[in-house]
């Protein structure tokens, strides 16, 4: 058979190359239609998954803290609670005296936990505050009919966030002390309770050679001002509340576009890169209106820390035996950190808390020591008594906003 008689070779004198046309596109159009499908399914699987594997968090988190040594049994733990409650016992009744106002309910709702307990009390905490933002960010980040490609990266970026969180709650499982457990963003506001990570307090009070009776209740003083500071004042919780969603919802909004810079702002915070800039790496990430938000909650973190460690060494004096030598060693190791405590603290933008301590204490102590103790109730008041952002460092002009002063107020 000559060349040009070849059936179905599309050449002259075959059969026609039009008869495979049907074919070929009932091929393609089921080929699309299974690539719609999948990415439907994709889409779908990813919008399902949501930001974070919890479990997954949890999981990274006490495989961290597995390696860390000093576990505690249950039993141990249970074994400490008189002595918290010893403590507990003369903390409040020291603090009531002191800020003249009273702390209802605080040592029922207190516990001795360990570091697995604390993990799995902030995986809660951080799944209800995305539960309550989730939607608008997955909108943002995977809008409908995204496809294969966007929800591929959403799966992949859902990855790598679920593993960052459980890396950041294993460093910090191991090193937080004592926490005033509050659900700002729950959907019911419960009362807050005390948590006292006695593995860690063993730990830290052995590394700073002081006993582990006094430095429990040194502990237990700082977080109970904390109790002090939001069940004291009914507004101050719904207030830090939407001021934390306010500021999250707006990263939301440009949630992939900050995805894209961190790593690189990161990176190069870790460098020493922009050390001219008194900015934060975090803050560099964001637009002017991101910035004043992030720094009016800052400003209020500032004060709420600040006034803990003020309020943690006014009382402690008189009641903590060898508060001096507790005090002075302890505020000496926060600024003592090994080069990696200071990379995931910079990292992870934990460096602020640092900062706040030190910016809010140095604010509580000179209003205090312009106005007398009139300065720390009037502090409470309402928003507007708290401090801007300029105020925080420089407390005499707040005390010229807030006159007059009452009979035991000091003058500016």
């Amino acid at each position: 058979m000559s060349p040009a008689a070849r059936p179905g070779d599309g050449r002259p004198g075959g059969a026609p190359s039009l008869l495979r046309w049907p074919a070929g596109f009932a091929l393609g159009l089921a080929a699309g239609a299974a690539l719609t499908v999948a990415e439907r399914r994709v889409e779908r699987r990813a919008r399902a998954a949501g930001l974070v594997d919890w479990r997954r968090v949890e999981q990274v988190a006490e495989a961290r803290l597995r390696r860390a040594g000093g576990a505690l049994e249950p039993r141990e733990l249970r074994a400490v609670e008189p002595d918290y409650a010893a403590s507990m016992a003369r903390v409040v009744p020291a603090l009531e005296a002191h800020l003249g106002v009273p702390l209802p309910g605080v040592v029922e709702r207190a516990a001795v936990v360990g570091r697995g307990e604390w993990v799995r009390a902030n995986t809660a905490a951080f799944a209800a505050l995305m539960g309550r933002l989730e939607v608008g960010l997955l909108d943002g980040l995977l809008p409908p009919g995204a496809g294969m490609a966007k929800s591929a990266m959403a799966l992949a970026n859902r990855w790598v966030t679920t593993t960052q969180m459980g890396v950041l709650l294993g460093f910090m499982g191991q090193r937080v002390l004592g926490q005033y457990d509050l659900a700002l963003l729950a959907a019911e506001a419960a009362p807050g309770r005390l948590l006292f990570v006695e593995e860690n307090i063993r730990a830290v009070a052995s590394a700073l050679d002081v006993p582990v009776g006094p430095f429990r209740t040194w502990i237990a003083l700082h977080e109970t001002t904390h109790a002090y500071e939001f069940e004291a004042h009914p507004w101050l919780r719904p207030y830090l509340a939407s001021r934390l969603e306010r500021q999250v919802s707006m990263f939301g909004d440009d949630a992939v576009a900050l995805g894209r810079d961190a790593a690189r702002q990161a990176t190069a915070a870790l460098r020493g890169e922009g050390r001219h800039d008194d900015r934060h790496w975090l803050e560099r990430l964001m637009t002017a209106e991101q910035r004043d938000a992030f720094r009016e909650t800052q400003t209020l973190m500032s004060l709420l820390e600040g006034f803990s460690d003020h309020v943690m060494d006014a009382v402690g004096r008189e009641l903590v035996p060898g508060h001096a030598r507790i005090s002075v060693r302890f505020h000496g190791r926060r600024v003592r950190r090994t080069p990696l405590e200071r990379a995931m603290l910079r990292i992870t933008g934990m460096d602020l808390k640092l900062e706040q301590y030190r910016r809010g204490e140095a604010f509580v102590a000179a209003i205090e020591g312009i106005a007398g103790p009139a300065a720390l109730r009037r502090l409470w008041e309402g928003p507007e008594s708290l401090p801007s952002p300029a105020e925080l460092d420089d407390p005499a002009a707040w005390v010229r906003r807030m006159r007059p002063w009452g009979a035991e107020g000091g003058t500016a």
